[in-house]
């Protein structure tokens, strides 16, 4: 998508800097794979899960599982975080993202204890303990449990989270906050949209797929929500403080 009006700026300082971290941990991603599990370490765990860390919440949203992945994360950061951190200044953008992003970490979290309570009520002690005990060598051999609800809760419980998503569904939000009217052109239909009704309909997606839990489409569609809602509450604080 792209605007309709002159919009060509040059790259405001956070957004460079992101761009670029992202695009490092994405080679460091490939390059390092033989070396070291970069991923494994800095992907984000659930806590009850073996190999989670309090600052997983942080570098989780710097990797990628693969190109695609990253692209579509990078590219509205670069379209719409622009004209936030020229709005904001540089030293808030940067909260805004980092708080939106670890706000849907914590609502990834919230989302996995639902599920795993929901998984462990539907097994029985010896089918529970066997996930607690093996799930996660069971993953990490690219395999899973035939039974869908041991199945299911080892994803819960063992899966890991990676991806900017959360973070730039909050910038996604912010835009359509601060700049309403302005003209989207989408792509797929090529057809107008204001800012805030793209945001709408994207956010309505998001919940739809969330409460639908696919399964099988390993996107967190709950965490993209949860930067929503943390960047929305944020804002409000700012407006309160007249800082908006």
């Amino acid at each position: 998508m792209n605007f309709r009006s002159s919009f060509l700026p040059n790259i405001s300082p956070v957004v460079k800097n992101l761009l670029i971290i992202n695009v490092l941990a994405f080679i460091a991603q490939q390059v390092l794979v033989a070396y070291f599990p970069i991923t494994e370490r800095l992907a984000l765990h659930y806590p009850a899960a073996e190999g989670f860390e309090s600052y997983q919440l942080f570098t989780y949203m710097f990797l990628h599982a693969d190109f695609s992945h990253l692209f579509f994360n990078m590219f509205p950061l670069f379209m719409f975080g622009i004209m936030l951190e020229n709005h904001w200044g540089s030293k808030r953008f940067l909260l805004y993202y980092l708080v939106t992003g670890v706000g849907a970490g914590l609502v990834q979290f919230l989302v996995a204890w639902f599920s795993i309570r929901h998984y462990e009520g539907m097994l029985d002690y010896e089918q529970i303990l066997k996930v607690y005990k093996d799930g996660l060598s069971v993953i990490q051999q690219g395999m899973n449990y035939t039974d869908v609800n041991m199945r299911s809760l080892n994803l819960a419980l063992n899966g890991q989270t990676i991806g900017a998503s959360g973070a730039v569904f909050g910038i996604l939000l912010a835009f359509g906050m601060l700049f309403p009217d302005i003209q989207l052109m989408l792509l797929f239909p090529p057809i107008p949209i204001r800012a805030k009704y793209f945001v709408m309909i994207y956010g309505a997606i998001e919940l739809f797929m969330g409460v639908s839990n696919l399964q099988g489409d390993n996107v967190a569609h709950w965490a993209h929500l949860g930067g929503m809602v943390f960047g929305f509450f944020l804002i409000l604080h700012w407006r309160k403080k007249g800082i908006y």
